[in-house]
């Protein structure tokens, strides 16, 4: 009877190391996203959007990312990225990205909203 307990102690501590290692997989994956969705907006945005939880924008009619929740679901910001962003505003450049960096800038705007 032994031998049965000590089988379920080491199967159930198995799992729980198995689901640990995996949420950390999880998280060190979304930090990764998150991470590249940062140098993309760097590189594309940050010359005219403040891109961070704080500062101004370089440009006075460029909103700072981290308020684009205010005005609509940062989700809804993805079909205009895959698409091609069209700003009524004539400085602004159309960027369109694909799939992948669809989902790294978005996870990227996520993590930077003011609450």
């Amino acid at each position: 009877a032994k031998a049965g307990i000590s089988a379920v102690r080491l199967a159930i501590a198995a799992s729980a190391a198995l689901l640990i290692a995996s949420a950390v997989s999880a998280n060190a994956a979304e930090k990764t996203l998150i991470d590249k969705g940062e140098v993309l907006v760097k590189e594309n945005c940050s010359r005219c959007h403040a891109i961070g939880k704080e500062g101004e924008s370089p440009h006075k009619e460029a909103p700072p990312f981290r308020t684009l929740a205010k005005n609509y679901p940062i989700e809804d910001v993805a079909e205009s990225l895959a698409e091609g962003i069209v700003s009524g505003h004539p400085d602004m450049p159309i960027f369109v990205f694909g799939p992948h960096d669809v989902e790294a800038i978005i996870e990227y705007l996520q993590s930077i909203q003011a609450q």
